[in-house]
């Protein structure tokens, strides 16, 4: 399946529009898609308690698999932050595991049209596994 990065990149930014982040500010959005084509999307959700604080990848991932999703191929990150926002090693640690194959596009919410891409295995390279 080609992946259409610009289109996986907006639903990311359409996610941002759910952010729930009092705190910082920082707003972000997150686009799962999945082998089949479906687009699962999430944001950041902030607690007043930090480490309760969940980023949009892994907001937009529990999203997926707690509904049954797998075979993910693609994730788009967008937030106002200069060349895009790149994932905590948290949601990189989460995409090893669950989506260690996929893409990763980030983008600038200012400059949608700016692409930057990596891949799940470039982010982390020797991601903590249990599976031999």
């Amino acid at each position: 399946m080609k992946i259409d990065s610009k289109k996986l990149v907006l639903a990311a930014a359409q996610a941002r529009a759910g952010s729930l982040s009092p705190y910082s500010k920082f707003k972000v959005g997150a686009a799962l898609l999945t082998k089949s084509g479906e687009i699962i999307g999430g944001a950041n959700v902030e607690s007043a308690s930090y480490g309760l604080t969940c980023c949009a990848e892994r907001i937009a991932l529990f999203k997926a698999l707690t509904d049954g999703k797998k075979d993910f191929i693609a994730v788009a990150v967008v937030a106002r932050c200069a060349g895009g926002p790149m994932p905590c090693g948290a949601c990189r640690q989460l995409l090893a595991e669950y989506a260690p194959d996929a893409k990763v596009f980030v983008a600038d919410s200012d400059e949608l049209a700016t692409v930057r891409a990596f891949t799940v295995r470039k982010l982390l390279p020797a991601a903590f596994s249990l599976r031999s």
